[in-house]
């Protein structure tokens, strides 16, 4: 009896240290950025130990290591000679504004040829049908107007570039929320895939604003669903944003770093911050660098003046705001003067996780719009630099009846940008 009783009493300490000691969360201390002079990089993490941090990634494209710090080691690096800055790791968002399921209806109306649509009954020629005619061999063009093409993509001018360009080959970083590897638009042309929130993990998509993206800039040119506006671009899904569609900047610089090495021609950031810190346009500005054309979503802060996001409003990045189907600009669509363009992102049509399809708005399914259009014109003019190309786009897009704040140069035109010398 007195053993059992003091097993009893040695479980009731064991588990009332287990209730009532906090737990110990990775993410418990604030999370910065230290970045360090030149001479130290190599030694970070060994620095930020002794200072009684945790390291995390390390974000060689700016000298820095991403680190877990609590307050007494924050005081200490801070102090540290070694150290040349701290930034706050701060959250950035991706930039949809609203969305809008499709029904199992609404996709068949939209594709009549999705598996498990009920197909259109053929009619029975008639005696008169059956008579031969001179019917003309198809060209490519009728061929591919099989493929329902949305709205958006039209708007654009993009099906009128295609002939000469359709950016095959062009590599192009979407920076956002992983994209549906199986999707049946998609799959053909995703050529890479990467999780920077947990590099273990796959890069699958579990909120859905990635797929949606990378569709409007390269679904494929076939008989399902939609088409994006470079239907044979390389797709580089570059995971940063959670199931929420939240990420920390770290996680960010990380796959800015990942496109320079890998050599992409463009990156799409559907994605934003209010926060400044200087981490950011330092990434920006050796991407740029790298030669790679940078194209972001303007943000949904509208519409005030001066709401353009990070990295929109660093002027080595396309920010792109948003316009209807009426070509007038969403109320909800940033302003401001670093806005240089604008493309549709009210109710797009796009691919979706599941293998699905969905109808979302935002300055983040306006971004990719430009982002396949620096696609077509990288296919035939590889090794343009960032400028120029950002030059080109606003000199060819078509003038709308807005302020500069508002739309930039106009709404972009695919055609005129692939087809200028």
């Amino acid at each position: 009896m007195l053993r059992l009783r003091a097993l009893l009493f040695l479980a009731v300490v064991v588990l009332s240290l287990f209730l009532f000691t906090p737990p110990v969360f990775s993410g418990q201390s604030p999370r910065y950025i230290v970045v360090f002079k030149d001479q130290y990089e190599s030694r970070a993490a060994e620095i930020i130990a002794q200072a009684g941090g945790t390291s995390g990634k390390r974000l060689k494209l700016i000298q820095a290591q991403a680190a877990q710090l609590p307050s007494i080691a924050l005081d200490r690096l801070r102090e540290d000679p070694r150290v040349l800055r701290i930034d706050e790791d701060v959250v950035v968002y991706a930039l949809q504004e609203t969305a809008r399921p499709i029904t199992t209806k609404g996709i068949c109306d939209w594709v009549p040829t999705w598996p498990g649509c009920s197909p259109t009954p053929t009619p029975t020629p008639t005696p008169t049908e059956l008579l031969p005619t001179a019917t003309p061999t198809p060209t490519p063009e009728a061929v591919a107007s099989a493929q329902p093409i949305p709205w958006n993509i039209t708007r654009i001018h993009a099906p009128e570039a295609w002939p000469i360009s359709s950016g095959v080959g062009v590599k192009i970083a979407v920076i956002d929320t992983g994209i549906d590897r199986d999707h049946p638009d998609l799959q053909g042309n995703l050529a890479g895939c990467v999780n920077f929130i947990q590099s273990w993990k796959t890069c699958e998509d579990d909120n859905g604003h990635g797929t949606h993206v990378s569709g409007i800039i390269a679904a494929q040119n076939n008989s399902l669903g939609v088409v994006g506006v470079a239907p044979q671009a390389r797709l580089y899904a570059l995971k940063v944003l959670d199931r929420r569609g939240s990420g920390y900047l770290s996680d960010i610089i990380e796959a800015l770093d990942w496109s320079v090495a890998h050599g992409v021609g463009v990156i799409n950031m559907s994605l934003g911050t209010t926060s400044h810190v200087q981490s950011f346009p330092d990434a920006i500005i050796r991407v740029a660098g790298a030669g790679i054309t940078q194209v972001a979503a303007a943000g949904n802060s509208g519409p005030g003046a001066n709401t353009v996001t990070y990295p929109a409003k660093y002027p080595e990045v396309v920010a792109v705001a948003a316009t209807d189907s009426s070509n007038n600009v969403a109320s909800w669509s940033s302003r401001g003067s670093e806005v240089d363009l604008a493309a549709p992102g009210v109710s797009i049509t796009s691919s979706y996780r599941g293998n699905g399809y969905r109808v979302l708005s935002g300055t983040s399914m306006a971004s990719p719009h430009v982002a396949g259009v620096v696609a077509l014109r990288l296919a035939l003019h590889p090794g343009q630099s960032p400028q120029s190309i950002e030059s080109l786009l606003e000199a060819t897009s078509d003038i709308l009846t807005f302020d500069a704040t508002m739309v930039g140069a106009g709404l972009v035109n695919a055609a005129a940008a692939a087809s200028a010398p």
